[in-house]
């Protein structure tokens, strides 16, 4: 059973719901995906659990965190974050983020400096990307998807017919915390802002590109892709390398998975954690 209990911090102007688990002197704050809270990464903390304080978090206006009436911005959230981690975290720690988190986490790592031991980013979506070319139009076909969700997850059973593949990759208990959380009218409603945060900064992160981390970095890509998205994402994995290229510390790597890595292969992410806290030599 999900039995984590968490606890309402305050960040910049907002709230959000924060859960701590595990043990050890190192410490490992989680950023999620787009549509996500913090139990998008409960695969991964019981591997975690004996050796490192793993800190998960729903952001502001999702799931148990406080509403919000306000469109808030990825820097937005990044601020939340970084303040987040200064309320909670007592010194050095790693950011591991998963998908549209990376924006987040990689815009909060240039105000993190040497607290930030190290990064890994889950199958990231870099604003190099292609697919972000037409994303104002992929926004606004999406947000027509959602909108319908959104009137439909109101019964119960629609609601699970909608969250199956999500069923398919997380135990029952998160399941069912994902089911009551994200799959609901309010839920679905923020994912819908959380998309438009991202078209928003798109444009301002391709003008101003966050400054490269200097802390050692891993770039996980999802090997398989959706059916009828091979070429958009060996695109995108490309752009994912040359990132990983790019960084004074980076190292790209290949996972035998498709999008959901922390779901799919938690054994690995977690010991690329364990890599990042504790390097060799």
């Amino acid at each position: 059973m999900r039995t984590a209990h968490g606890r309402q911090v305050p960040t910049a102007g907002r709230t959000v719901y924060v859960e701590e688990s595990g043990r050890g002197p190192d410490w490992v704050v989680f950023e999620a995906g787009g549509g996500c809270g913090r139990t998008c990464w409960d695969p991964v903390l019981p591997e975690l659990a004996g050796t490192a304080r793993s800190v998960t978090y729903d952001r502001a206006g999702r799931a148990l965190s406080g509403r919000t009436s306000e469109q808030v911005g990825v820097d937005d959230l990044a601020a939340d974050l970084v303040a987040l981690t200064e309320a909670v975290v007592p010194g050095g720690f790693v950011l591991v983020a998963h998908s549209m988190g990376g924006l987040v986490a990689r815009r909060a790592a240039e105000r993190l400096g040497s607290r930030l031991r190290g990064l890994l980013l889950v199958d990231p979506l870099p604003e190099t990307s292609p697919v972000y070319d037409t994303w104002d139009r992929t926004t606004a076909k999406v947000d027509r998807v959602l909108a319908v969700s959104q009137t439909l997850s109101r019964a119960r059973p629609l609601a699970r017919l909608l969250s199956g593949n999500v069923r398919r990759l997380f135990s029952p208990d998160t399941y069912q915390a994902m089911l009551t959380e994200d799959f609901t009218p309010a839920g679905i409603a923020q994912t819908r802002r959380e998309m438009r945060a991202v078209a928003a900064a798109i444009p301002r992160f391709r003008a101003r590109p966050p400054r490269l981390p200097d802390c050692p970095t891993i770039v996980l890509s999802a090997a398989h892709a959706a059916k009828g998205r091979e070429r958009q994402h060996a695109a995108t994995r490309e752009h994912q390398r040359r990132y990983a290229d790019s960084l004074p510390d980076g190292h790209h790597e290949e996972v035998a998975s498709a999008h959901f890595i922390q779901a799919e292969q938690p054994q690995l992410v977690a010991t690329r954690i364990r890599q990042l806290l504790h390097p060799a030599g």
